[in-house]
Order: structure tokens, then C-alpha cells, then sequence
């Protein structure tokens, strides 16, 4: 680990401050590249991911994921977690604190807002950004990857049903828009960069050989992708910075919870992987999957049902700008409780040859 990535902690928290003062100093300059999105995406924010997960997707032996059903631990952990334990955990959260601890300091009436949104960050697990804390961790990408794509599979059936039961609401639309482009410009594209690349540079290689001119070509990038990361603090500081300062008892009031959901959906699901003796280049990445959130359709399905000036809309966005630092965190940890783990398993190296009879 260079001596920059040591200091990560160090550089998030000067870009939260530089996004929080860049709100200020240019409100324009931040207004205009907020407005340059679809559907809750932000195009701006979309490159800076491309930097941040084209690394990853570089690392990813695409012939091997046809065998990653054959450790399916981590994949299990995290789909308990992500849809049997999560959505539930985070409305009950919700209810807990704004219809009972923080009710006296709300307006009345308005607790309802506050756990919709809840819901709708809990209800959502993340497919972008996860690519990043793999990465941090040194995770497999075949699995975070396949997790990742299986989980966006399931999302399109299942994220409907949750949220109008947890909120009691029958006419939930699932924003396709925002869903679609997330997956295209997140997942599709830097995978088929990453593809491209990955067959250019190993072409005529032998497989250890093309390993190694793999894992050199992702380390001189690396660099890119930390530098892509600070950028996106920045401007997620930036865009919502006003509303950070202005309103910062009501911004600490949602942090609260969504801290409580974050740190203890990751000690569910990494104990978890503990016990169940997972590699840790699964185990990581399998509890990071498990904790963060798909955003985007959050906020865009909190303004289809709240309005954009909505509680609940506002809930969404401070899950954004809680996220990060929290993910950080557990990244520190998990890179510290590698030796809790089993020994890591070798990469799967495509399909497995047939047995002649």
C-alpha cells in the first residue's frame, strides 16, 4: 500500500471540506454540473466511477465466472443480508428514531417522510460503488462482479414488493430509467472497457504471463482510480453543501440511524463470513455489498412519490453523503482483519475441463 492510499482517510475528509467550501465559493459552477444528469444519474459522477472501477474490471477473467457458483458462501451471506435483513432492519430503525427518540424535535406529521426514505436507501443495495470498496480490499472481481449483476437481477423484482410493503404504499414505480442507465453506465460499460483491455493486453500470452502483465497494468492505474474517488467527494459535498449547512441538526438526526443500519449490517454479514471460514478476498467485498446502497434509485424513487423538495427525498441524498466516509471505515478494518480469514483461494481459472468417460 503506497503512502498515499495509507493517508485515504486524510484525503476524504480535505475533499469533504473542499466539496463543502467549492459550494460556497462557486454555487454556480456546482449548480451547472448537478444539472447535467438523467434520471437521478449524474454524468459527471458516472466518469469519475468509470475511473474508480475500470481497474477492477480490468482484473475481471470474464471465462471464469461461468465457476462462481462453486463458492457460493459469500454470495448466500449477502443475498440473506441485502433482502431478507436489511430493508427490515432499516425501517425499524426509522420507526424507532423519528416516530419515538427524535419525534419532539420534527415537525409533527412528518416522521412518515423521514422512514420512507430510510426505506428506500435500505430497500436498494448498491451496484456502483462497490467496485471501489472491492477494490480497496483487494477482493475477487470475478465475485464482486457476479454478486453485483445477480443482485441487479433481483432488484427489478424484488425492490418494488419490499418498499410497498415496508411503506405501506401499493402504486410503487420502479424508475426503469434510472435502474437501466445506472447498470449500462456503472457495470456494462467500464466491463467492456475492462474486457477490451484485458484481451489487447494479453493477446498471445501465456496465462501466467498474462497475469502478470494484468496485474501491472491495473497497479500504474490504480492512482487514477483514488484521484476518481476524491473527485466524486468533492462534488457530492459540493452539490448538496448548502443543504448541509443550512439544516445541520436535521442532517445529523438521519445520520444517526443510517451509522447504526451501516456498521451493523457489516458486522452481520462479515461475522458471518467468519464463521462460515470465507476467504477474505470474498468475505470483504461480500460485507461491503451487503452495506452500501444503490442511491440513485433511491432519491429518484423518493422524488417520483415525495417531490424533489421532499424529508424523504433529503433522507436519500444524506445516505449518499454518510456512505462514503462509513465505507472507508470498514474498509480500514476489513484490510486490518485479513488474518481473521482463511487463507485466500486461488483465482477460478475458467470452465472446468470435462472427464472423458
Amino acid at each position: 500500500m503506497s503512502s498515499f492510499e495509507r493517508y485515504l482517510s486524510i484525503w476524504v475528509a480535505l475533499a469533504i471540506i473542499a466539496g463543502l467550501a467549492l459550494g460556497q465559493i462557486a454555487p454556480a459552477l456546482v449548480g451547472f454540473l448537478a444539472a447535467l444528469e438523467y434520471g437521478s444519474v449524474n454524468f459527471v459522477v458516472a466518469i469519475l466511477i468509470w475511473f474508480m472501477v475500470y481497474p477492477m474490471m480490468v482484473a475481471v477473467d470474464f471465462s471464469s465466472l461461468a465457476r462462481v457458483h462453486e463458492r457460493p458462501k459469500g454470495m448466500i451471506i449477502t443475498l440473506v443480508v441485502n433482502w431478507l435483513i436489511k430493508p427490515f432492519t432499516m425501517a425499524a430503525l426509522g420507526v424507532l428514531f423519528f416516530d419515538w427518540i427524535f419525534a419532539p424535535f420534527i415537525e409533527p406529521g412528518t416522521s412518515g417522510q423521514y422512514i420512507a426514505g430510510l426505506i428506500l436507501l435500505g430497500a436498494a443495495p448498491c451496484t456502483a460503488m462497490v467496485f471501489v470498496w472491492s477494490q480497496l480490499t483487494k477482493g475477487d472481481p470475478n465475485y464482486t462482479l457476479a454478486q453485483v449483476s445477480l443482485n441487479d437481477a433481483i432488484m427489478v423484482f424484488a425492490y418494488a414488493p419490499i418498499v410497498a410493503l415496508l411503506l405501506g404504499v401499493t402504486d410503487i414505480t420502479v424508475p426503469w430509467e434510472t435502474l437501466v442507465l445506472s447498470v449500462v453506465l456503472y457495470v456494462v460499460v467500464p466491463l467492456v472497457a475492462g474486457i477490451a483491455t484485458r484481451m489487447v493486453m494479453t493477446r498471445g500470452a501465456a496465462p501466467a504471463e498474462a497475469e502478470g502483465l494484468i496485474s501491472a497494468f491495473t497497479g500504474r492505474i490504480k492512482p487514477f482510480s483514488i484521484l476518481g474517488l476524491l473527485a466524486t467527494v468533492v462534488l457530492l459535498f459540493g452539490f448538496q453543501g448548502e443543504v448541509i449547512l443550512s439544516q445541520p441538526l436535521v442532517i445529523g438526526m438521519i445520520a444517526i440511524p443510517l451509522l447504526i443500519q451501516s456498521y451493523g449490517i457489516f458486522a452481520i454479514a462479515y461475522w458471518a463470513a467468519k464463521a462460515w471460514r470465507v476467504p477474505h478476498n470474498v468475505a470483504a467485498p461480500c460485507a461491503m455489498i451487503g452495506t452500501s446502497n444503490f442511491f440513485e434509485l433511491a432519491v429518484a424513487v423518493a422524488i417520483g412519490l415525495f417531490g424533489l423538495n421532499s424529508i424523504a427525498a433529503l433522507v436519500t441524498v444524506v445516505g449518499v453523503l454518510v456512505e462514503v466516509p462509513v465505507m472507508l471505515s470498514l474498509v480500514w478494518f476489513a484490510n486490518r482483519t485479513r488474518a481473521w480469514f482463511p487463507a485466500e483461494e486461488p483465482p477460478l481459472r475458467g470452465p472446468r475441463p470435462r472427464q472423458r468417460a
